[in-house]
């Protein structure tokens, strides 16, 4: 066992680890060390800083789902775009799990979003559950706010796949979109433009949301499809 293996058991909760494992149910619980969130961020910092990770980042794949997560926390943490981006996209073919997936977003990307474009694009083309995942949550991340155009809701609601996880994400996008940018995301439910289950998940995640109003609300419960 490495170092930072090593490290990571003994911040270990063994009751930690079985309430993540009931979160995760893709992950094989002898994968889960056990380790909270803030102390495996907290690590990934002191890591960032220590030119040794190199090995760790380029070791591939990884045992444990700290050691994924760890991995993603240190990434966060690179300055650099173009190595930031090459490396995130080196590591995505090896997330195995919503949690890991969703947790990374590096700090260069915000800054950078424009550039960030092409390997949207690469991404959601992928045929790995989590690469798309991630894509969708790029664009949710990124492109919903002041950078927002309707060509990015368009962009993903042509994702059609039978996958939980990329399903789940992209009614989440929607959700969010209604949030934030309701005139623009009601019309593809009101044109019925994604499938049945993520137009209805859509509706529900949006209903559960204190970010939209109770006419909204309303209306988007009419336009459930039975």
């Amino acid at each position: 066992m490495d170092s930072i293996t090593k490290t990571l058991f003994d911040l270990s909760d063994s009751n930690y680890k079985n309430f993540q494992c009931k979160l995760m149910p893709t992950v094989d619980p002898d994968t889960v060390i056990g380790v909270r969130t803030p102390d495996v961020r907290a690590l990934a910092k002191q890591l960032a800083r220590d030119k040794k990770t190199d090995g760790f980042i380029k070791t591939l794949p990884h045992k444990y789902y700290e050691e994924n997560n760890l991995h993603a926390f240190i990434l966060e943490q690179t300055a650099d775009f173009d190595v930031c981006a090459a490396q995130v996209d080196a590591f995505l073919p090896f997330v195995d799990n919503w949690a890991t997936c969703d947790c990374m977003k590096p700090k260069t990307f915000r800054k950078n979003a424009e550039q960030l474009l092409p390997y949207i694009e690469k991404w959601l083309c992928s045929n790995h559950t989590y690469t798309v995942r991630f894509g969708i949550g790029a664009i949710m991340t990124y492109f919903l706010d002041d950078r927002f155009d309707i060509k990015f809701l368009e962009r993903v609601s042509q994702i059609k796949s039978d996958e939980y996880y990329i399903n789940m994400m992209i009614a989440w996008f929607f959700a969010t979109a209604l949030a934030k940018q309701y005139e623009s995301a009601v019309l593809f439910i009101e044109k019925n433009r994604l499938s049945k289950w993520v137009h209805n998940k859509t509706i529900q995640k949006a209903v559960e949301s204190y970010r939209i109003t109770d006419t909204q609300k309303e209306y988007l419960k009419s336009l459930k499809l039975k």
